[in-house]
């Protein structure tokens, strides 16, 4: 483990069948005015919207709603929220669904009490949250898995007009206090969001794995968490009701990105900075946009790491090295995430999500460039990807 690092994680994860009893009490920690933030009205449907109305009622709260949070939330939603909040004089926003609610309710939460505007401060200028800024506190009732945003501080918004999609990880403050995951909530999610899901929090491990040279602890909690997302997920695709799979899933995507298995390591996170671009763009699905570019990044960058490569198709997809160069134990291993990326109907193709070579400029002017990874990307690197991903 390298160099210097503190592991600090608020959030109280209650989980399970009965999770949703945890919420009274957890509500009592906080003030009278409680705004209720969801998406399409899924939860209605349901019946969990009513649940959790009554239980806010019986709290003797009050209710504010912000409803409507879209997929990849848009910078006029985050202000129309930000009003709201601000006129309910909120004091705990309760997000219910799954990671856009989640990363949205974060935004507004840092935003309520701050005088600037929220999407030119925190994602066009990348500042962090004043320290002496009040910050609204998040819980959540988790209803899709994959995004990991119920354990985490992070928040993505996007901007259609300037066809920009952009995250920003914030400190431990923006970490929601409380998350509700019964796995049982993600029963009825589209099964094309359900793939999306596991596929993104496959990639938010890779991204923390695929860096760094030395005996990490974190690398090996990694594969282990892969290995059992591989697992799992090909019990969800026959049987999408399996409990036991589906528990399994979500704990790993939790897991996958509350910042443990990055302790003491750089990371890359360049896939998911084209994915975003490519969603600025196109709108299309989080998860798929990263299964799109996967494997042309990280083909491109294999050489730069290739022990750790090497060490992914031993450890993960159990390649066999026996006879085997080093480069071609690195391509089998490939060869096996590809053939499981296949079995989930991962996206591998960016025509599949809309983007035309028209769009590459666009794509490649909003892609931030990182240094974490075993190669830092060049302009010409991410066009080479899209093509090649084309």
């Amino acid at each position: 483990m390298l160099g210097n690092f503190t592991y600090h994680n608020p959030c109280a994860v209650h989980f399970g069948p009965d999770a949703l009893d945890c919420l009274a009490p957890e509500l009592a920690n906080y003030g009278k005015n409680v705004v209720l933030i969801y998406g399409g009205g899924s939860i209605k449907k349901s019946g969990l919207y009513d649940k959790i109305v009554a239980i806010i009622e019986s709290s003797g709260k009050t209710l504010t709603e912000i409803p409507g949070v879209m997929s990849n939330p848009t910078v006029e939603k985050l202000r129309e929220g930000v009003e709201i909040a601000r006129n309910a004089n909120a004091d705990l926003l309760l997000a219910v669904g799954g990671g856009s609610v989640i990363d949205y309710s974060k935004a507004v939460s840092i935003s309520v009490h701050c005088d600037d505007d929220p999407w030119e401060k925190y994602y066009k200028r990348f500042e962090d949250v004043d320290d002496d800024l009040q910050i609204v506190p998040v819980g959540n009732v988790l209803t899709m898995s994959g995004t990991g945003s119920e354990m985490n501080g992070g928040s993505v918004i996007t901007s259609h007009s300037e066809k920009l999609k952009i995250g920003h990880t914030f400190g431990w403050r923006v970490i929601p206090k409380f998350s509700i995951v019964n796995p049982e909530y993600t029963f009825t999610v589209p099964d094309y969001q359900v793939r999306a899901g596991m596929f993104d929090a496959f990639n938010h491990i890779t991204e923390q794995y695929f860096s760094g040279s030395d005996d990490s602890t974190s690398d090996y909690i990694a594969e282990g968490l892969m290995r059992s997302l591989v697992h799992s997920s090909r019990i969800v695709m026959k049987n999408p009701t399996d409990y036991e799979a589906r528990s399994n899933v979500s704990w790993i995507c939790t897991w996958a990105l509350n910042t443990f298995i990055g302790c003491g390591k750089p990371q890359d996170w360049e896939i998911h900075m084209i994915g975003q671009a490519i969603g600025g763009v196109t709108n299309a699905t989080h998860g798929m946009t990263l299964s799109a570019v996967t494997l042309p990044y990280y083909r491109m960058v294999m050489p730069y790491g290739l022990t750790k490569f090497v060490r992914f198709a031993e450890n993960v997809w159990d390649v066999d090295p026996t006879g085997k160069t080093d480069a071609q134990i690195a391509e089998e291993g490939m060869q096996r995430f590809e053939a499981w990326m296949d079995e989930m109907g991962a996206v591998k193709h960016v025509s599949e999500l809309g983007l035309t070579p028209q769009m590459f400029d666009d794509v490649i002017a909003g892609t931030f460039l990182l240094d974490g990874g075993y190669k830092k990307l060049t302009p010409d690197d991410v066009r080479q990807i899209l093509v090649e991903s084309e």
